[in-house]
């Protein structure tokens, strides 16, 4: 069975075991495709309007004497482009969340819809809370750390803007992306591809992916900074573990307490 297959089961199982054909589920995906480009489009030019506030904001964590440059005509331009798409992104993140959740899980009640959207203002949150502490201090840090080995070097500190423009994008959104992992542990368990077992079970293995993923995101041998990084991650995912097992607490106490019909009684015969 494909990996799209298995993925529409699950639709399937949320909808009240209703199956559906194919291409019916496929016509589903196109729609949502589309609502996500057209919003991530809106999304792009309203950021592109606001570019040069944005492009001094990246601006602002780059060490003194580095200077950024660029060496080809339109290469501004294009890095504009790139910077606003990236912003469109995070403005447009909440919608893209809320158009992916109605896909995956087409049968919502009305009261899991109450949950649904704290969880998203959770996520975006946590996004935030990650990009920003990012931006704060992680970003100043690394940068900072290059600029002294190019020094040590005996290398002028010149940076292409295109390269220094993803690279900060990259560890910004990749912090925010980062911080996304409790709500995706989460989702995983409503859906009851994971559960309090298999989380405690393969923690270890979870808590050295999660090292590996800081150790990336933030390329610096400062201990400090790595721990900062990735210890708050873990503490986030012990907790999912727990908030898991308090699910399947719960599902368990209401799969008790279903009233089942009693057999009916056969007629006495006379």
């Amino acid at each position: 069975m494909s990996l799209l297959s298995k993925f529409f089961k699950i639709r399937e199982q949320s909808d009240g075991d209703i199956e559906k054909p194919f291409l019916e589920h496929m016509e589903d995906l196109r729609w949502t495709l589309i609502k996500i480009i057209t919003t991530l489009a809106i999304g792009t030019g309203f950021a592109f309007l606001f570019v040069g506030h944005i492009t001094r904001l990246l601006l602002a964590p780059k060490p003194d004497g580095i200077k950024v440059m660029t060496t080809g005509i339109t290469h501004t331009f294009i890095a504009s482009m790139e910077l606003a798409f990236f912003g469109g992104i995070v403005i447009t993140l909440p919608f893209v969340v809320y158009f992916l959740a109605s896909f995956i899980l087409p049968a919502l009640t009305r009261k899991e819809k109450k949950f649904l959207f704290p969880g998203i203002a959770c996520s975006s949150l946590l996004f935030g809370i990650g990009a920003f502490v990012s931006y704060k201090w992680l970003l100043p840090k690394t940068l900072l750390f290059f600029a002294n080995y190019n020094k040590a070097m005996g290398i002028d500190g010149f940076w292409e803007w295109k390269d220094y423009l993803s690279f900060c994008t990259w560890l910004i959104i990749g912090s925010g992306l980062l911080c996304q992992l409790p709500i995706v542990i989460i989702v995983l368990a409503f859906l009851g591809i994971v559960n309090f077992k298999l989380l405690s079970r393969t923690r270890a293995y979870a808590i050295t992916g999660i090292l590996v993923l800081s150790a990336i995101i933030a390329p610096t041998p400062d201990p400090v900074t790595f721990i900062t990084l990735g210890a708050p991650i873990i503490l986030l995912y012990e907790a999912c573990i727990w908030i898991v097992w308090f699910m399947d607490k719960r599902k368990k106490k209401l799969a008790s307490t279903i009233d089942y019909p009693l057999p009916k009684r056969k007629a006495a015969r006379r």
